[in-house]
């Protein structure tokens, strides 16, 4: 909770705007759930620009660089996992725009409940810098990167265990303690 306090604190003097960000995401079965994240972009981010984070995006804080950087900004979403929304290990959560692209082989994604973290979560951690490369980012995201992902997480998900969950976890905070940015 004193962590929660300071990053609320920090998002509250680095910027204007509320504290956290809240995203409709699609969850099991395709329920529709409001994710929660610290904010760490500049109000109004998703009008000024792509759905996609890319890169170096100007529309970052300055200390949303930063929690982004150690995944600090995905906290809140224990909230989400208490409500029974999230686990903490499953296929990160979708918007709705990019789930309608889904193939029917692919929608079984949707069957599964997200999470906080996953396999592919740790594989793309640096999701936004190699869609900083492509000329089309979205159009890179939607026919190579997303399909990879779901791929991974369908494949994991098929011999998942207790214990690959609690591996999941343990490099999830090895890959966040030693990213380089």
């Amino acid at each position: 909770m004193p962590l929660f306090l300071l990053i609320m604190a920090w998002v509250k003097m680095d910027s204007r705007g509320p504290v956290f960000f809240r995203q409709r995401r699609v969850g099991q079965f395709g329920e529709i759930f409001l994710i929660f994240k610290f904010r760490t972009m500049v109000v109004g981010a998703e009008k000024a620009g792509p759905q996609l984070t890319i890169g170096d995006d100007d529309r970052i804080t300055r200390c949303g660089r930063l929690l982004r950087r150690y995944k600090l900004d995905e906290l809140p979403q224990l909230f989400n996992v208490l409500k029974g929304e999230m686990g903490l290990v499953g296929p990160r959560p979708e918007v709705p725009r990019y789930v309608a692209l889904y193939t029917s082989e692919q929608r079984r994604v949707i069957e599964l409940l997200p999470g906080v973290t996953s396999p592919s979560s740790i594989a793309f951690c640096q999701e936004s810098d190699l869609l900083a490369c492509p000329a089309d980012p979205e159009r890179a995201y939607v026919e190579e990167v997303m399909p990879e992902k779901i791929r991974r997480e369908l494949e994991y998900a098929a011999k998942a265990t207790i214990w690959s969950d609690f591996l999941v976890l343990l490099k999830t905070f090895s890959r966040i303690l030693t990213s380089e940015r």
